[in-house]
């Protein structure tokens, strides 16, 4: 097993508190309990330009699914959308570079995409007060805790978003707020915590064209606005007016 070189260095702690009176706080830290497994590490490569994150998920999604009894089998890769996929057991394709033709169905006309995959190397999954924190397996439990619900809400950095059902901010210009929750895998003294706390942003409305120049151009009443007196003969050329 290879160990990922660089690592997280906890600060040392100076000392307990004396002075005061103790209490005790409720955070919005959850501890995660890890089994000691490795995490095998595999680059993908999909050969269509750059594409979104929604787009790249989407293809392995139906890469795994279309090659599950030649290489997946009952494995369930987790995929960070760029470059990194992660197993807790090897592929079969050892160390050599994999090619593989996946087809998206679209309205149409079938999207084809050329992906590749190649074993990286392997990480020892963390263990309780282990110090130091190498930090490619904080990565790839990050990335693990994240990928369900990557597939399922719209992603935002280390957030999540899902549509407003029921309620409704609306924020002008064609946008509104949509809630969900930030999510993060972070080292503690001694144990991994997952960190989950509420998050908002604005989106723009799903809606049409002509409602979001509205909207945006502040015009309540499309109906009440000057219409131009354009003729045919304004836009005529000298040749055909003569």
């Amino acid at each position: 097993v290879f160990i990922g070189s660089q690592v997280f260095q906890a600060p040392r702690r100076p000392g307990i508190g004396t002075v005061g009176k103790p209490i005790k706080l409720l955070a919005n830290n959850f501890e995660v309990d890890i089994p000691k497994i490795d995490i095998y590490h595999y680059e993908v490569d999909i050969k269509l330009g750059k594409c979104p994150r929604r787009v790249n998920r989407e293809v392995v999604e139906y890469m795994v699914q279309h090659f599950k009894p030649q290489i997946f089998g009952d494995r369930k890769p987790v995929y960070d959308g760029k470059k990194n996929i992660y197993t807790v057991t090897a592929l079969p394709i050892g160390n050599e570079r994999v090619d593989f033709e996946v087809t998206i169905p679209r309205e149409g006309k079938d999207r084809i995409f050329k992906v590749s995959i190649k074993w990286l190397l392997a990480h020892e999954a963390l263990v309780s007060g282990q110090i130091p924190v190498p930090l490619e397996s904080v990565q790839a439990l990050d990335v693990a805790m994240r990928h369900l619900a990557s597939m399922r809400y719209t992603p935002v950095g280390c957030s999540f978003f899902s549509p407003p059902e029921g309620y409704y901010h609306l924020l002008g210009g064609g946008r509104e707020v949509w809630l969900g929750f930030h999510q993060s895998v972070r080292p503690a003294m001694w144990k991994m915590m997952l960190n989950i706390d509420v998050s908002a942003t604005a989106f723009y409305k799903a809606q049409p064209v002509i409602e979001f120049m509205c909207e945006v151009l502040d015009i309540r009443n499309i109906d009440e606005q000057p219409k131009p007196s354009w003729t045919l003969s304004a836009y005529a050329s000298p040749r055909s007016r003569a």
